[in-house]
């Protein structure tokens, strides 16, 4: 891993390199708004965009699950 790799931790422990980036590029694929859906997945469009650009360090993992459920994909975070 390089040292200007970006890592958001998903629960405790889990070190997940460029999640944001990942869950961005999901969010462009699915031909969705962020507005749709942050809705969908029950968080705030300020929150989903944090997420995005990595500024939430630590991700709860029930609201990574919501966000897989809305995109139709699993980023294969295992507890």
């Amino acid at each position: 891993m390089s040292q200007n790799q970006l890592l958001m931790k998903v629960g405790w422990e889990i070190d997940v390199p460029e999640l944001g980036q990942r869950i961005r590029d999901a969010r462009h694929e699915s031909g969705r708004t962020i507005t749709q859906l942050a809705a969908e997945a029950d968080i705030s469009v300020a929150n989903w965009y944090a997420i995005e650009q990595e500024r939430i360090k630590v991700l709860p993992l029930p609201t990574l699950r919501r966000i897989e459920q809305v995109l139709g994909i699993e980023f294969g975070v295992q507890p």
